[in-house]
């Protein structure tokens, strides 16, 4: 009995309709209907327990895109320098795009990228990145901070997995010149670049601001500016000296901006300037002004001269006042640290205050006592 069941069982194992048959379909279809999985199940032989009989549309379509993905990642590492670059102009293109982000950082970011272009990294790879950074020691831990917050940038928008490392920079004070300095730099620089750096030294304002100030943004009568912000900074109306406005009127008018060129341009021509007259000047500390230097040096004296944190926050449009706080390790309150003049009218007064004297009193002989930090 046992072994008619096994001889029917194999007979029917070995019927044609399960081996090498190619004809079962659904009833009614055409032959050219049949699916993959319908030819497996017709070819017996091929079947086995990991074959799936069933696939959805949906599914099929995101093992298609999975297959897709796959096949890219294979053959990054082939792609051409012409690629690579093609891929970092679509990276800045999408990051001018989000709206979040100043010319600076995305001019930045395409600067960084490139460099590690031509040091022969492969952008496609994190892991070879990270090993440049370990390797350059005399790279600052600034600087490795910035290359991976650049780096970050290009893999989210690859979608390439990146875990950055973690750099920390060492706190440092910025450097804070003397006025005596700054007003040489003004005095010795060409008109435009004179004006340019007045307007900085007297506001505070950044010098992506300053580079894009309007003439219709400058009360003449008021003797006020309006600072349209950058970095997410806050807006402010800021006032000007007599002096600035004299050194704004002598600039061409045939323009809407004040400054036609940007600060980039500003900036690469006062390097030079500045070299010049630090050399001729015998003093090498001139050399360290910058733009920016001029920003810490007016929020440094406008703290020593209100000695309120929030005044000097409003004046350089922080939002938040952490940034503002460093500024409160660069004073010195000491008493011999101010120079005095004596105003004897509201003419002489007027001139004092424009210099940045503060008021401190008036004399039993009308006179008008101011200081200044030195």
């Amino acid at each position: 009995m046992v072994g008619s069941r096994k001889t029917a069982l194999k007979k029917g194992l070995d019927s044609p309709l399960l081996f090498g048959s190619e004809n079962i379909r659904p009833q009614g279809s055409n032959p050219q209907d049949i699916t993959t999985a319908g030819k497996d199940l017709n070819a017996f032989l091929h079947y086995t327990s990991d074959c799936q009989v069933c696939v959805d549309e949906k599914k099929m379509k995101n093992l298609v895109k999975v297959e897709t993905r796959q096949k890219q990642a294979a053959g990054a590492t082939k792609l051409t320098e012409k690629d690579i670059e093609g891929e970092i102009i679509n990276c800045l293109w999408n990051l001018k795009k989000a709206g979040c982000y100043a010319e600076s950082t995305i001019e930045h970011t395409g600067y960084i990228l490139r460099r590690l272009q031509r040091i022969c990294a492969n952008l496609l790879e994190p892991e070879e990145i990270k090993e440049i950074l370990a390797s350059h020691d005399e790279w600052s831990q600034t600087y490795k901070q910035s290359i991976t917050a650049a780096y970050a940038r290009f893999t989210t928008f690859l979608g390439i997995p990146f875990e950055k490392p973690h750099y920390k920079p060492p706190e440092k004070l910025p450097f804070i010149p003397t006025e005596k300095e700054i007003d040489q730099l003004i005095a010795a620089c060409g008109p435009i670049t004179s004006t340019f750096l007045r307007l900085l030294k007297e506001t505070g304002i950044r010098s992506g601001e300053a580079s894009k100030l309007k003439w219709s943004t400058i009360d003449f009568e008021r003797k006020t500016l309006r600072v349209v912000p950058e970095k997410h900074g806050r807006a402010r109306e800021l006032r000007i000296s007599d002096t600035l406005i004299a050194m704004f009127n002598r600039l061409p008018k045939d323009s809407q901006k004040v400054f036609r060129s940007t600060a980039k341009t500003m900036r690469c021509s006062f390097a030079k300037q500045r070299k010049r007259i630090a050399l001729k000047l015998n003093n090498p500390r001139i050399n360290q002004v910058h733009f920016h230097t001029l920003r810490h040096w007016r929020a440094t004296m406008e703290y020593q001269r209100t000695k309120s944190i929030l005044q000097v926050q409003q004046m350089l449009g922080h939002r938040n006042i952490k940034n503002t706080m460093v500024y409160t390790h660069l004073i010195n309150f000491e008493a011999n640290s101010y120079i005095s003049r004596v105003a004897k009218n509201a003419k002489g007064a007027r001139a004092l205050t424009e210099a940045g004297f503060e008021y401190v009193c008036t004399t039993p002989e009308d006179l008008m006592l101011f200081k200044k930090p030195k």
